[in-house]
């Protein structure tokens, strides 16, 4: 082994090795289970970012987890086709390269373009996924626009739509003037805005006066602009201001239009003036009121978000209608929406119906990809009939056939399902799967697989001219499939027969409702056990929470908090850093805010960890559900411990190579250290295999990081320095044989979440202890042998320890060198008397020791520092050891210096203006400082006493 552990060195060469040799495919054997993962699929515009990483290191533990336990375990990987997002990157690219649009191109030859830029720039994230050590079966990888996954997605809309579960119908939804598009609510982002909120006064018809005795109501609104769309004016039932006026009319400004005041408890009595105007085309809340009153819809925009000549008028379920006249005023006529929105305000005033303007911050929602805001607009678009989906679905949580650790994302789910809206699935895009449904001349919908179908099953003449509709289906649609798609579904493949249901679903709390669940929905659907009973797709979600800055803050490039995993695995020069952040950002000032936040951060840029490092933080981050405040202090210490375990590895493997380690016979004489080592190692086992059985990643590191720092390493491998050193023959080969079984072991345990370190180390160790195989993934997990621990040597080594250690404390405490030797005295029983007397060798060696002397009941005990040992006391005669008056006037200048310490942090604390300005992540940094230095604080003055006395 190199002296230095260098993960550069090592890595990429190793994984290629690994991929080769196919170790991440299936083994086949089924004997001892099958294991499946699925990867939740990245889209294929994107990159590796935190979250990826933290959620793939945990995939992997457990794959590697699984295999070593001797399960056939196949992780499946792919990617998803991102209809919005990869669109969008190709049009871009053409523009900037071409000075075209995807119209010059023409539906099919645009799609071609985004095939070519997939197979040249789409498969970045897959690339970056092999720097984690992800070790999914490459040969699987599947794509959501494969023919397979096509024709899986093909087959499920034709089934759902011959079951009366898919129809196309006139609904509100979330549209994206400038994408030309309807987008799901995980597109939309709401920003707070500044804005106004207009109160409009609305004429009464027919002579009607208010309680107050006005001839108007008044009206607020963040969206005058909406007013051409109105159909009511909503008053609560309850409100004594308004009973009277129920069921009478308004004459809307501007458009003349007759509509009714209707009564429903949308409209708050204690909100505003508790009359509210309903435009149920144009406003979520007002389209549900518009549906319980049957009020006609009125479309007043085109798809671009400019107000129509003619409006669209519909009934309450979206049919035509003629309620109202179509006609539009004509001043408004082919307005933007926010040139229209002036207009309306300015017709308003100038006709004396602007009762006031306040200023009111909002929240407005956005498209993600487009950037503009969102339109709720009456569309026509395919929907699925979610709530017969969502029963069997339901079930399938309460019964326990599908667990979600932590349990109370369950409540989250069952909040969602059991209010299920229908769900929109169609877009208006290229890049996606075309629905397979066609039209002929009169807009009649005909469904199936292929033209050729539909003609067959509906029996349709040659020269019946057919169109297929335009949309393409949601992405969401395609990967609620993944489980059996990817699987060969609707094919009964092996694969599908082998691996399905999946054992674990690894994914963030967001996507619940718009994967999960919908992946539940449509596997219970389709697939089915031998006797007919659906299947789920996979028995457990485990859920993680977001990872985010040390301050707390949500990662964004926007915020310039961004940190990229390969930088961290790498390394990156702070030049390179603040070009990765700043160097496309159109806004100056705030490029200069994040270029020097990033050089307060990162001064020398960010230094070469390693994939262990990484993964090893990311797994003890993972406590259950919680989002994960990142720490680059943590990642610089699990790096020094992966730096600790390689020494430790060459310690052995100098101690052991080339020497008799016992593993062909001889005398074996093995030590207290041998037995206790072996014992801890079995409890670690146990601990450790508990918790991955739990999903508590972080408990696993932190029994990993507790055997391997504390225990092997400072402990075991100083106490066996004085047998290999001074011991017998039997003792030595003993200790060798204990140091290469328990690092063998060790490296197997740490192998899922260390995969790198640990094969390149056990390379060195494994053929030591008789093992010659070219991996350590394909060697067993070790297993908890209760034979194996040795209750008395765990008693012994624990006194044995805390005798060393309560040796150490007083040097420390007393500022006695390390070089002075000591003399211990102890008061003792039969039992610790020998303790003492068996490891007097140990005892002096590593707690610099002259003598150990038991003293005799009666005996007189010099002036000395006590320690007690359970039921021993342990005294150091300190005569001559120290100056008692220079000591205690370096404790007092200590002391006072704390004190200052204490004195200006509770000061910052108890600073009203302080704890109000500064960011809580502050605040808690001082709080710690402030516990730890009065932590030191009490020491001190308990030396001040010890010495005193002396």
């Amino acid at each position: 082994m190199e002296k230095t552990f260098n993960p550069n060195a090592i890595e990429q060469a190793m994984y290629q090795h690994w991929e080769s040799q196919g170790y991440f495919k299936p083994s086949g054997d089924s004997s001892n289970g099958n294991y499946c993962i699925v990867i939740p699929p990245p889209n294929v515009t994107g990159s590796l970012h935190m979250g990826h990483a933290f959620q793939q290191t945990i995939m992997d533990a457990l794959i590697r987890y699984q295999r070593m336990l001797g399960k056939n375990t196949l992780w499946q990987v792919g990617t998803d086709h991102a209809g919005i997002a990869t669109q969008m990157v190709v049009e871009r690219k053409i523009a900037a390269e071409e000075g075209k649009t995807r119209h010059d191109y023409g539906r099919e030859a645009f799609i071609d373009k985004i095939w070519q830029w997939k197979e040249e720039s789409g498969g970045t994230i897959t690339r970056q996924m092999r720097r984690l050590a992800a070790s999914v079966d490459w040969d699987r990888e599947a794509f959501t626009m494969d023919p397979a996954l096509s024709h899986a997605v093909q087959e499920v809309f034709v089934r759902l739509y011959e079951q009366d579960l898919i129809y196309r119908g006139k609904r509100l939804v979330n549209w994206d003037p400038k994408l030309h598009t309807a987008i799901s609510d995980l597109e939309v982002e709401n920003k707070e805005v500044k804005g106004n909120m207009w109160h409009l006064r609305y004429p009464l018809a027919d002579g009607e006066k208010t309680a107050e005795g006005k001839d108007y109501l008044i009206v607020a609104t963040t969206r005058p602009e909406t007013m051409l769309g109105d159909t009511a004016v909503a008053v609560n039932p309850e409100d004594p201001r308004y009973k009277a006026l129920i069921g009478k009319f308004i004459e809307l400004p501007l458009v003349g239009r007759r509509i009714p005041i209707v009564a429903d408890e949308h409209a708050d009595m204690e909100k505003g003036t508790g009359c509210v105007k309903i435009t149920p085309a144009h406003d979520f809340n007002d389209h549900e009121v518009g549906k319980r009153q049957h009020l006609p819809m009125i479309n007043i925009f085109t798809l671009d978000a400019h107000i129509r000549a003619e409006a669209e008028v519909y009934d309450s379920k979206g049919n035509p209608n003629d309620a109202y006249p179509a006609a539009m005023p004509a001043e408004f006529a082919g307005l933007e929406r926010y040139a229209a929105r002036k207009a309306i305000v300015a017709a308003l005033e100038a006709k004396g119906l602007m009762d006031e303007i306040k200023d009111h911050v909002l929240q407005q929602p956005y498209g993600d990809r487009g950037g503009v805001p969102i339109e709720p607009m009456l569309t026509d678009q395919w929907y699925v009939r979610a709530d017969v989906l969502a029963k069997p679905a339901i079930e399938a949580v309460e019964d326990g056939r599908i667990q979600f650790v932590p349990k109370q994302y369950e409540n989250m789910y069952f909040s969602w399902m059991r209010d299920i809206q229908d769900w929109c699935i169609s877009r208006q895009l290229w890049w996606g799967h075309r629905i397979p449904a066609w039209y002929d001349n009169n807009g009649k919908v005909y469904v199936g697989r292929n033209e050729a179908e539909v003609r067959a099953n509906y029996s349709l003449a040659a020269d019946v001219a057919l169109r297929q509709d335009e949309d393409v289906l949601d992405t969401w649609f395609s990967s609620a499939l993944w489980t059996f798609s990817t699987l060969g579904w609707p094919e009964q493949t092996p694969e599908l027969k082998t691996f399905h249901p999946t054992d674990v679903l690894v994914t963030g709390f967001d996507i619940i409702f718009f994967w999960v669940a919908r992946m539940i929905m449509m596997t219970m659907h389709f697939v089915k056990n031998e006797d007919g009973t659906p299947q789920v797709p996979f028995k457990t979600v485990y859920v993680t929470g977001l990872i985010r800055d040390e301050e707390g803050q949500k990662m964004s490039k926007s915020k310039g908090n961004v940190l990229d995993p390969l930088d961290m695995i790498d390394g990156i020069s702070l030049p390179d850093l603040l070009e990765k952040r700043t160097g496309n950002m159109m806004q100056p000032q705030l490029a200069e805010k994040i270029g020097k936040r990033t050089e307060k951060q990162f001064p020398d840029g960010i230094e070469a960890h390693g994939t262990d490092a990484l993964r090893f933080t990311l797994a003890a981050l993972a406590s259950t559900g919680r989002d994960i405040n990142w720490d680059m202090k943590r990642l610089d210490g699990y790096r020094n411990f992966c730096n600790k375990l390689w020494n430790a590895s060459r310690y052995v493997l100098m101690n052991t190579e080339e020497q008799d380690c016992g593993f062909s016979g001889g005398e074996m004489q093995f030590s207290l250290a041998d037995r206790w080592i072996t014992s801890q190692l079995q409890l670690t086992i146990q601990e450790l295999r508990h918790a991955m059985d739990t999903y508590r990643f972080d408990q696993a590191a932190g029994v990993l990081y507790e055997f391997i720092w504390n225990q092997f390493c400072d402990w075991y491998l100083e106490l066996t320095k004085p047998v290999l050193w001074h011991g017998s023959e039997a003792e030595q080969r003993a200790t060798r044989h204990t140091l290469v079984t328990v690092l063998e072991s060790l490296l197997r345990l740490a192998h899922p979440i260390m995969p790198f370190m640990t094969e390149s180390i056990w390379k060195s160790v494994a053929p030591l202890a008789g093992i010659h195989a070219d991996t350590l993934m394909l060697q067993a997990y070790p297993e908890f042998d209760a034979a194996k621990v040795d209750e008395v040597a765990l008693a012994d080594q624990e006194w044995v320890k805390q005798f060393i250690v309560s040796v150490r404390n007083i040097r420390a405490e007393m500022n006695v060198a390390p070089s002075v030797p000591l003399n211990v005295l102890l008061k003792a029983d039969a039992a610790d008397s020998k303790r003492a007397a068996d490891n007097a060798a140990f005892l002096k060696s590593l707690a610099k020791l002259e003598t150990i002397t038991v003293l005799a009941a009666g005996d007189e005990e010099p002036l000395s520092v006590k320690k007690l040992i359970g039921n021993t006391e342990l005294l150091i005669p300190m005569a001559g050891l120290i100056d008692k008056e220079a000591e205690l006037a370096r404790l007092a200048k200590e002391v006072e210096k704390l004190e200052k310490e204490c004195g200006r942090i509770e000061g910052k604390l108890g600073n009203e203006a302080f704890v109000a300005k500064a960011p809580e992540a502050v605040i808690i940094k001082e709080r710690e400082k402030l516990t730890d230095y009065q932590s030191q604080l009490t020491k001190l003055k308990e030396q001040q006493e010890t010495i005193k006395s002396l």
